[in-house]
């Protein structure tokens, strides 16, 4: 099953390179089914272990949902970003192979849907080619290599699921993403409607707190008997996840109060930081905290340029004397052993001290998509089950160790073109808001990701980026006179 997939992978790398650079029907059409059937074969190693009848009821079910889901994407086709954003959080817990993987099985539903009539469009002669504009060359050529890699993983199993899970479908939510006509009611929807998840999520995480009750996670659990604080995650499986959660709702609500928006958008969103922070403080997640710093910091340097400078330069001498004001932070910082800086960051430190010798030693492909764990444990000597606690915490590190310097290269491309895209558009007008609200969002991320790696797997990043591409098109047509 290993060499399927090793098959599947090349295959979709090519399909992905003909749906996002091809121009015209053929190539897209060719690309789209290249895309379906390696993914396919890239699956064969992780098909659950289940008897026919409950395959064959699961793919009739399947089959219902996804109908039903193109019938209304048809007809209102707004119904897309809406669904998707909120499967954001449906997590749900799912075996393959023996190893339970909390995967966003909904959300493959809603992309399904949106890859049938992107393909039925696509067939009956719609002639847009390349929505992701200046983003879809350097997120092929990722996607691709990253594909590609999956022929000389060190871990097939786990390079398929983070394929068949993550890169490929949330490849095709992108593009579809981009294809909508975006309104300044849309937009303004989907936020409110991100705001008030993170503000139903928050009162969850409240009542996780007071009652030192959570969801799902028996390693939370664990965690939280012998921590000195209590952790919360809400309806998400990570404490570390749903705080991410919440800085990107918190700093949506913050570009409308720097907007100085209508009073009741104003009050709202004024309203909405000061419980969504509560929230994230019961998080105790500090990856979250350091994402929302570069938040706002950004939206700072953007709102105000220069005026910025000085409230900013008080503010981190601030932040580090209270830290430095902290004994048992400064004895740590201040430790001259690795176990100091290892105790500061959870002994993240050493895994990505080690991830960088992984990629130093295999520096032109890497040890393939999803080999770092195997290639963790041939450089450590730790095997069996404690291997499968060993997992690189930054996006950077795992992106080299496992695609090589190249990767890693395509990888810092695509993030620059992304950002300095929505950067350069941001402005004072709607169209220039919601790009400042995209550019500090995917600023937070990839912050979040170097902490806890799982910048490709978070859809709000794609959605993002279909969104910098997207809604300047769809708000320039809904200026224009009919």
């Amino acid at each position: 099953m290993n060499a399927l997939a090793q098959i599947g992978g090349p295959l979709s790398a090519l399909g992905v390179l003909g749906l996002l650079l091809g121009g015209n029907r053929t190539l897209r059409l060719a690309g789209l089914g290249l895309i379906a059937g390696g993914g396919a074969l890239v699956f064969t190693p992780i098909v659950p272990s289940v008897g026919p009848a409950f395959l064959a009821a699961g793919a009739l079910a399947g089959l219902v949902i996804v109908g039903a889901l193109v019938f209304a994407f048809f007809r209102w086709p707004w119904l897309l970003p809406v669904a998707g954003l909120a499967c954001v959080p449906a997590r749900l817990p799912f075996k393959l192979n023996g190893s339970t993987f909390n995967l966003l099985i909904p959300l493959y539903a809603v992309i399904g849907a949106a890859a049938v009539v992107l393909a039925y469009e696509i067939f009956c002669g719609d002639e847009r080619v390349r929505e992701l504009g200046a983003i879809a060359l350097p997120l092929a050529v990722f996607v691709a290599w990253s594909s590609l890699s999956l022929a000389w993983s060190l871990d097939v199993h786990e390079g398929a699921i983070y394929l068949d899970a993550f890169l490929l479908p949330f490849t095709l939510l992108a593009v579809t993403l981009a294809r909508l006509r975006w309104s300044r009611r849309l937009l303004l929807g989907l936020l409110a409607g991100l705001a008030a998840m993170a503000l139903v999520f928050t009162f969850v995480g409240i009542y996780q707190w007071e009652t030192h009750w959570t969801f799902q996670n028996q390693k939370l659990d664990v965690s939280n008997a012998y921590a000195p604080f209590f952790r919360v995650n809400s309806v998400f499986w990570d404490p570390s996840v749903y705080g991410r959660f919440l800085v990107v709702a918190i700093l949506g609500c913050l570009v409308l109060v720097i907007a100085r928006a209508r009073r009741p958008w104003y009050a709202a969103s004024a309203a909405a930081i000061v419980v969504l922070w509560i929230g994230l403080l019961l998080s105790f997640s500090q990856s979250s905290f350091a994402a929302l710093l570069a938040g706002v910091v950004a939206t700072a340097l953007v709102t105000w340029r220069r005026r910025a400078a000085i409230p900013l330069t008080i503010a981190a001498v601030l932040v580090g004397g209270l830290g430095l004001a902290t004994p048992q932070l400064r004895a740590k910082l201040f430790d001259k052993t690795h176990g100091g800086l290892n105790s500061i960051t959870s002994t993240r430190a050493s895994l990505v001290v080690r991830g960088i010798r992984i990629a130093l030693h295999h520096p032109l492909a890497g040890v393939g998509v999803g080999g770092f764990r195997h290639a963790y444990g041939d450089l450590t000597g730790i095997k069996g089950p404690k291997l499968r606690n060993v997992a690189s915490h930054t996006t950077p590190v795992t992106v080299a160790a496992e695609t090589g310097f190249p990767g890693l290269a395509l990888y810092v491309w695509l993030l620059a073109v992304a950002l300095v895209l929505a950067f350069q558009r941001a402005g004072p007008s709607f169209s220039g808001r919601v790009q400042l609200v995209c550019a500090i969002a995917l600023t937070a991320i990839a912050v979040h990701s170097l902490f806890y790696a799982s910048f490709f797997e978070d859809p709000m990043v794609w959605g993002f980026l279909a969104i910098v591409v997207g809604a300047s098109a769809g708000l320039a047509r809904e200026r224009s006179p009919a």
